[in-house]
């Protein structure tokens, strides 16, 4: 008797994708971005396959209410560069939470993800908005508790 295992493809995997509210307030940001990563692949999921994108939507409200833990708060910086000379920029975390909350949790989230063109897909599938409202209300996500 042979066995056959069930690999998804693109078509199964949309159908089956829900979406989750992920609520940041308090949360410490790595251990959140690890259980949000994830949730994006479909690691959680039966039907994961690793060449299909099979994962979750997730909606991230309150992302300036987030913590950091240890002295990270004061040595932690996010650099860039803009392909020009002399254009690397060094933006501190204080600073990047006072102006883009929202980039640091997507940073914390990409880094975390497949380094390839699926990877891209997936952190497409990820909404982070600053304050308590966002704009998915029609799609009913459903509140999960990560922490």
């Amino acid at each position: 008797m042979t066995v056959k295992t069930y690999l998804a493809n693109k078509e199964d995997a949309q159908q089956n994708q829900k979406w989750l509210l992920v609520d940041a307030d308090g949360a410490v940001l790595g251990r959140m971005a690890a259980k949000i990563a994830p949730i994006l692949m479909g690691k959680a999921k039966p039907t994961y396959t690793p060449n299909v994108d099979t994962g979750d939507y997730v909606v991230v409200i309150n992302a300036e209410k987030l913590k950091i833990t240890g002295k990270k708060a004061e040595v932690k910086e996010y650099a860039y560069y803009t392909h020009y000379i002399g254009g690397r920029k060094v933006v501190s975390f204080a600073d990047m939470m006072d102006k883009k909350p929202e980039k640091v949790i997507e940073l914390a989230v990409k880094r975390m993800l497949p380094k390839n063109a699926l990877g891209k897909l997936m952190l497409q599938k990820l909404k982070v908005y600053r304050g308590p409202e966002h704009e998915h209300q029609a799609q009913r996500p459903e509140k999960i508790e990560l922490f």
